[in-house]
C-alpha cells in the first residue's frame, strides 16, 4: 500500500493525539469522516498504525529514575539471542530494549522507582543473568527530549 498526503495528515494527527475521533480528523484533514474512517482502517490493516496509547508521566506514577543500560553478552548464537529476549520480555523494569551495533550487543530502557529499586533490579536479576558479560549504566539525570513516534512530512 502506498499512502498520500492525506493518509500522511491523519498519521501526524493521530500520532499527536491518538484518541482523535473521526469527525476532529476530517476537520484537520480536510475530508469526510467517512472517508477518514475508511482510510484510518485501511491504515491499521496495513500496519503504519500498530496501535493507541496514552504518554503517562511515568515519575509521577512512581518510576522516576530512568537508566540507559548497557550489555554485553557471553557467547553469541541463535540460542543465546532468544533466552536474552526472553529474559527482557518478562522484565517489566525494561521499558525497551534494543539490539545494537557499536560496543555493546543491547541497550536497555530502565525505569524503577529509584536507586534501591535500580539496584534491586541490577544485582537479582539482571547481572546473575548466565547469558550477561557485561553491564555499563547511565543515569538519567535530565530528559530533553522524548517525544517517540516518528516525523512525518
Amino acid at each position: 500500500m502506498s499512502i498520500d498526503s492525506f493518509d500522511i495528515a491523519i498519521l501526524s494527527a493521530l500520532q499527536a493525539d491518538g484518541a482523535m475521533t473521526n469527525a476532529a480528523l476530517a476537520e484537520i484533514v480536510n475530508l469526510s469522516a467517512s472517508q477518514i474512517s475508511r482510510r484510518r482502517n485501511t491504515l491499521e490493516q496495513s500496519g503504519y498504525i500498530e496501535g493507541y496509547g496514552a504518554r503517562l508521566n511515568a515519575a509521577l506514577l512512581g518510576f522516576a529514575m530512568r537508566a540507559v543500560t548497557r550489555v554485553n553478552l557471553r557467547s553469541h548464537g541463535q540460542g543465546t539471542e532468544d533466552d536474552f529476549a526472553r529474559f527482557v520480555a518478562a522484565q517489566p523494569q525494561i521499558n525497551a530494549a534494543f539490539s545494537v551495533s557499536g560496543d555493546a550487543d543491547y541497550v536497555l530502557d530502565i525505569r524503577v522507582a529509584d536507586l534501591g529499586a535500580f539496584a534491586d533490579f541490577m544485582h537479582h536479576h539482571l547481572l546473575p543473568h548466565p547469558q550477561v558479560a557485561q553491564v555499563r549504566s547511565e543515569i538519567v539525570l535530565k530528559t530533553l527530549k522524548d517525544r517517540g513516534g516518528v516525523v512525518l512530512r
